[in-house]
């Protein structure tokens, strides 16, 4: 790929990122078996074709593996990496899933924790995972933001946060970033958190872009799956609600054929249209379709085509939730 990419600011930083990051959760967990040395591969030729924003967390992987396979690639290239990682999501040794924690201790313990297991003295981007209902987000983002007078953290974000929270956030301490799951078949930010990104100036980072990989038309039934990939466990993929939920797929298939380009590229394309600040992080594990989703960044899409598609996703109907049920009250809090 020779078209540079694009670069877009996250809010009022200094944080200049490829308009198209690379989210790299799959590269160690959830998604079945996976080859470190293919991983780096991808990471390699991300940073080549212009693509720096690289999104991980602690949580990522057994005792943190995720933020250990970027180290490898850090060790020499960090200063072609804006770098995005995560605290608040507690699992123990074995990967169980314990809770949500915000406490300013552990804020303090888990970016130390990070740090040594990346490799590097500071975090560009450090978001809170989820919110923590237990501790007043004004306790959690106060000790973020001592993270960044200590300079082990350069600009704070947040995840899966609601608009009010992002507000009583941003009166402790400037938020860069806002992350939470966007998509055409995913778009609940659109009526809350999104329009006060807006009014704050806080940009929109988007992951599971491409709906966990179903908006690229790859999976046609469950099947189509490893069988220790946890989408087994996502009630969209559940025999049933996927063949119903295909019917979007194969609308946007056909609106992407028209544009003469993939629907990967289409889903990608019509996030970057909805605002100059937001930023899509879909992931991958393969050198194709990162190509492939780097070169949304070249489809246009004109007032029509953005009316087409959105007709088409809000006739589509789709059904079931985005989490297992455990997970869901732990959105948008």
């Amino acid at each position: 790929m020779t078209h540079p990419l694009p670069r877009r600011r996250l809010g009022a930083s200094e944080l200049q990122v490829s308009a198209i990051g690379l989210g790299c959760m799959g590269m160690s967990d959830f998604y079945g078996p996976t080859d470190d040395r293919q991983n780096l591969a991808v990471l390699d030729h991300a940073l080549g074709i212009g693509i720096n924003f690289l999104d991980t967390a602690d949580m990522y992987g057994i005792n943190g593996a995720n933020e250990r396979l970027l180290a490898k690639l850090l060790k020499t290239r960090r200063n072609d990496v804006v770098l995005a990682s995560k605290f608040g999501n507690v699992r123990n040794e074995a990967g169980d899933f314990l809770g949500i924690s915000g406490r300013p201790e552990y804020v303090r313990s888990a970016c130390e924790a990070s740090l040594r297991r990346l490799g590097v003295d500071h975090i560009d981007l450090y978001y809170q995972h989820r919110i923590d209902d237990q501790v007043p987000i004004e306790e959690t983002v106060g000790a973020m933001s001592r993270l960044v007078e200590a300079g082990k953290v350069r600009y704070l974000g947040l995840s899966e946060a609601c608009g009010a929270s992002v507000r009583r956030a941003t009166r402790i301490h400037p938020i860069a970033a806002l992350q939470s799951e966007y998509s055409l078949w995913t778009r609940e930010v659109e009526t809350d958190a999104l329009p006060v990104c807006r009014d704050l100036g806080v940009s929109f980072v988007a992951y599971s872009p491409l709906g966990r990989g179903f908006l690229t038309g790859a999976i046609r039934k469950p099947e189509d799956l490893d069988a220790a990939d946890w989408r087994h466990s996502n009630p969209r993929f559940e025999a049933g609600n996927l063949e119903q939920n295909l019917k979007l797929v194969d609308a946007v298939t056909a609106l992407a054929r028209d544009k003469r380009c993939t629907p990967a590229q289409l889903a990608l394309a019509w996030l970057l249209h909805q605002a100059p600040d937001l930023v899509p992080i879909p992931g991958t594990r393969s050198l194709s379709r990162l190509e492939e989703n780097a070169g949304a960044t070249r489809v246009v899409l004109s007032k029509a085509d953005l009316q087409a598609i959105r007709g088409v996703i809000e006739s589509a109907q789709v059904v079931g939730e985005r989490y297992p049920a455990m997970f869901m009250d732990t959105l948008n809090r």
